[in-house]
């Protein structure tokens, strides 16, 4: 059974198909559509030719015709002094395909042969008037021309400009032979079209099609081992598109090479780190025992050192609380929900103050004032911002909060305190991961986790101002909409 099923599998039937595939896969592929496209342009360009072409034969054709009707009218002419007979001149007026033959000259009209045509099944070609236009529709109207019509040609001959040829011929004859014409026409077409084509497809894929399919192919390889040396692309030297293409992707993969590089280096570090912090919590956890004891202590001086003691072991143990917390994952989605903005901020103040010192703080937001928000992240974002302000004071001055303005559906919070100010060689980094803030005792997480936490709201916090008077940090928040009026109930109304 197993023999009579692989036998069906594989017969002419599967090889069909399979044949059938690698043709529809050719097809489809970028070598088969160029190859498709080059015979098919230079079809379309050769039927383009090809109806020029065929007027011109159909002129040359009827002027043929005009020229043996011409050379058999004089030799009628001459048939008694040349010793002609009727019959041979018969026979030169058919080889012309001529049924009538009519001449001009020196103001007479004879005619050399009659033939009875009907009128209504003829059609004059005028090869001395006709138009390039009029030889085109002629040209159709020969090709779909009924049996048994016949053209009248009126030419003048070559060999005497000064007289006109008036023949009558069959048009069957013409139809034939530009039927002929048009087969010959056709097979050389495609014989030219097919060897352009190949001759194209050949060229293009050497410095097309092949350079990109390399280009693919790194990409593909540098995709799936982004950090393996080994599959550095090395570009070709090209000066043109495909040449840029190659150095720009040789610079990413370096780029990002490094990058991954950087990573890993990153991720070793924040191991160690998060070990020594660990450690090093525990050596602060007994600090902070001793340095309580000392505060205590009735002596005034070391009371005032164990304090100052255990400021520093707090400090201490924030900077690895806050170091912990910024390398764990990526924050959570906010959740939005309707806010008001002034309890909000009245809550995240005193939060700060009981953690890092007080202040005089004023609230300056309207009651009316709302905001839609994270609740956790909008309190974490003033909360940073008030425990920088409070820190950059050094446990004196004031930090107020207003409504600087509204734009666009977001409102702008102004944040200011009363302390030194930001320095200037502090402000290009300070909204980086553990970049200088200017405060002391921080870890330069604050800015960088609000500016984090207000964009992932679709807001944003930024240093609108810093001077001897202090600084001033924007916040901008989305605006909530305000809810809709209730009606009033229709049965108190009628009460």
């Amino acid at each position: 059974m197993s023999t009579d099923r692989e036998r069906r599998t594989t017969g002419p039937a599967a090889w069909m198909q399979a044949g059938a595939a690698r043709a529809v896969g050719a097809v489809r592929s970028l070598p088969g559509k160029l190859l498709i496209f080059s015979v098919l342009f230079v079809m379309v360009a050769e039927v383009m030719i090809f109806f020029p072409s065929a007027s011109s034969f159909r002129t040359e054709w009827l002027a043929v015709r005009a020229e043996a009707a011409h050379l058999a009218a004089l030799a009628a002419e001459t048939a008694e002094a040349d010793g002609l007979s009727e019959a041979r001149v018969r026979e030169l007026l058919a080889g012309a395909d001529a049924v009538a033959v009519a001449r001009v000259y020196g103001g007479v009209n004879e005619l050399v042969l009659g033939g009875e045509v009907e009128v209504s099944n003829l059609i004059v070609a005028n090869l001395m008037r006709e138009t390039l236009i009029e030889r085109q529709i002629a040209l159709w109207g020969t090709f779909f021309a009924p049996e048994g019509r016949h053209i009248r040609i009126v030419a003048a001959p070559r060999t005497r400009p000064d007289e006109q040829i008036s023949v009558i011929v069959p048009e069957a004859g013409l139809r034939d032979d530009l039927i002929a014409f048009s087969v010959r026409i056709f097979w050389l077409s495609l014989f030219i079209a097919g060897v352009t084509g190949v001759l194209l497809y050949g060229v293009l894929m050497v410095i097309f099609v092949r350079p990109m399919r390399r280009l693919a192919m790194a990409i593909t390889a540098f995709q799936k081992d982004p950090g393996n040396p080994a599959l550095a692309f090395t570009p070709s030297g090209r000066r043109d598109e495909i040449g840029e293409a190659e150095t720009a992707l040789a610079a990413m993969q370096d780029e990002v090479r490094a990058a991954f590089r950087q990573r890993e280096r990153l991720a070793a570090l924040g191991g160690a780190v998060a070990r020594i912090n660990h450690d090093l919590r525990n050596v602060l956890a007994s600090a902070q025992l001793v340095s309580d004891r000392l505060a205590m202590s009735q002596d005034s001086r070391v009371a005032n050192m164990g304090a100052r003691l255990v400021r520093a072991v707090d400090r201490g143990v924030r900077l690895c609380q806050e170091t912990l917390e910024f390398g764990r994952a990526q924050e959570r989605a906010p959740v939005f929900s309707r806010i008001q903005l002034r309890p909000a901020l009245d809550e995240a103040a005193g939060d700060a103050m009981a953690a890092t010192g007080r202040a005089d703080w004023d609230n300056r937001i309207d009651d009316a004032l709302a905001v839609q928000a994270d609740p956790d992240h909008l309190h974490r974002i003033f909360l940073n911002l008030f425990r920088n302000a409070i820190q950059a004071m050094e446990g004196g001055g004031a930090v107020s909060a207003a409504l600087a303005r509204e734009e666009g559906g977001h409102v702008v919070i102004a944040v200011s305190d009363t302390g030194p100010g930001v320095p200037d060689h502090v402000r290009e980094t300070l909204f980086e991961p553990f970049g200088r803030s200017g405060a002391k005792g921080g870890a330069g997480l604050g800015l960088s986790i609000a500016r984090e936490l207000a964009r992932a709201m679709g807001g944003d916090v930024i240093l609108a101002d810093s001077g001897a008077a202090g600084a001033v940090f924007e916040v901008t928040l989305r605006a909530a909409q305000e809810p809709p009026q209730r009606s009033a109930d229709p049965v108190n109304r009628a009460s």
